[in-house]
Order: C-alpha cells, then structure tokens, then sequence
C-alpha cells in the first residue's frame, strides 16, 4: 500500500497562502484527472469500511461531494450532502463550527437521514477537524449512528483527529 500513497501523493499540490496568507491549500483536482488515481482513490478511502453495512455516506460541501458520492457507490450506498447556508430548499438541521482559517455553518435535510441508518461521513481534507465534526453533530441530531469517517488527506499537525474520533473510526489515506 505504500506504492499506492506515493503514487496519489504525486498528483497533490501544495498551493502557500491559498485561501488566506499562512495557509497551505492541499490541491488533488490533479488526482481527479487522472482515473486511475481517482478509482484508487476511492478504494482506499472506502475499504476500511466495506462489510460494516453502511446506509449511507455523508459528504461536506463542496469538496466532499466528489469522494462521498463515489465511496457511496462503491458501498452501494446512498449518498446525502451537507451544504453550506441556503444551499437546501426544505427544513434544515443546522450547526455552527470553527474552520481551519474562519468560521462558518453547515445544514442538512431534517429527514435526510433516518434514526436506524448507518452512516460513513466523507470529506476530502482533515484539518482541525471542524468541518467533520459539524458534519457528525448534525448526524447525530438525526439520531442514526455513525460508523466512521474517511478522508484522502490528514494534516496531523493540526491535531484534527482528536476532535472527531468520539465518532467512529477515523480513515485517512495520505497524512502528512
């Protein structure tokens, strides 16, 4: 498997100063292009988790979206968005959190997940682990479990996973 890691890690940019000035931007829309690195991509991210009977995968905006709607099928799974504010036209469940550079909210549809489903949250990136963490309060507000979550890239000095391991399993592919 470290074969595999190096080889995603080549198609991953290091952007300084992206989106605000100390800031480190991990870029893969590299990775995307390329479908091998993409269907390896996702394995990785979704094996860990194959056989633990996941309902459905949850996936923050926007990036989360590109990894949770393909692990969702590749688990057979349904997929459900988080969004930012105004991005839902029904009832909502919402949650504050602390971003890495800011603050800011998220919500999802206050059915979109039923009590007695199991759930897999997806993002590309952990971070300080705010994003996740919202995204499992607001699963947890829907009363279903959360099995784990999964991510392509790990900041470990940033300690994020600290924040979010009360929820599951936590999966990263490349840490660094």
């Amino acid at each position: 498997m470290p074969a595999d890691i190096d080889r995603l890690t080549t198609f991953i940019h290091d952007v300084p100063d992206f989106p605000k000035p100390g800031i480190t931007f991990k870029d893969f829309t590299p990775l995307l292009a390329d479908a091998a690195a993409l269907a390896l991509a996702v394995e990785l991210m979704a094996n860990p988790f194959r056989g633990k009977r996941i309902d459905l995968v949850v996936g923050a905006e926007s990036r989360g979206f590109i990894f949770g709607t393909a692990i969702a099928q590749s688990l057979s799974a349904g997929f459900v968005p988080v969004r930012k504010p105004g991005k839902l036209p029904r009832t909502v469940h919402g949650v504050d959190y602390l971003l890495e550079y800011g603050t800011d909210r998220l919500e999802i549809h206050s059915d979109a997940v039923d009590r007695s489903q199991r759930v897999l949250l997806v993002d590309d990136l952990l971070a300080t682990g705010g994003t996740l963490r919202a995204c499992a309060e607001l699963v947890q507000k829907t009363g279903a479990t959360i099995v784990g979550l999964t991510v392509l890239i790990e900041l470990e000095g940033l300690q994020g996973r600290r924040r979010v391991d009360e929820f599951g399993t936590v999966h990263s592919v490349i840490r660094c």
